[in-house]
């Protein structure tokens, strides 16, 4: 059985396969954070789809550090997305209000660009793309 080469390091995702698991990296005495963080990031929502952001794939990567300090690497459905001016510091907001976080970092990308296949299971059922 031939098995593929893992991608370079600083490859993009592939975003079929999307861990979601994986979207959280935090040490073990800050995972009870990092998880918080994320329930609050379930709670923002895109004003045009009826799915949380989280579940949508807009949000590639939540690192915790042991201090406090968040960096959330995350990106919209499309640059010229409406909800722009308001889903980032909503995101950032949520984040900072999680007791336990000293400081977010938020880190607004492009690549890999956000397609349909990087959302949840949950979040396709939802709009019934199955």
């Amino acid at each position: 059985m031939q098995s593929e080469a893992p991608p370079p390091p600083g490859a993009p995702a592939d975003p079929a396969n999307l861990d979601f698991e994986a979207i959280l990296e935090a040490p073990a005495t800050m995972r009870s954070v990092g998880d918080q963080i994320v329930q609050q990031l379930k709670t923002v929502f895109d004003p045009e789809i009826p799915v949380d952001i989280y579940e949508l794939g807009l949000i590639y990567k939540v690192k915790v550090e042991e201090d406090g300090n968040v960096a959330i690497r995350m990106t919209l459905t499309s640059p010229m997305c409406p909800a722009a001016e308001e889903l980032p510091p909503e995101v950032e907001s949520k984040a900072r209000g999680v007791e336990g976080v000293s400081a977010v970092a938020l880190d607004l990308v492009w690549d890999p660009p956000w397609n349909p296949g990087m959302m949840s299971e949950a979040a396709k059922l939802e709009l019934g793309m199955f």
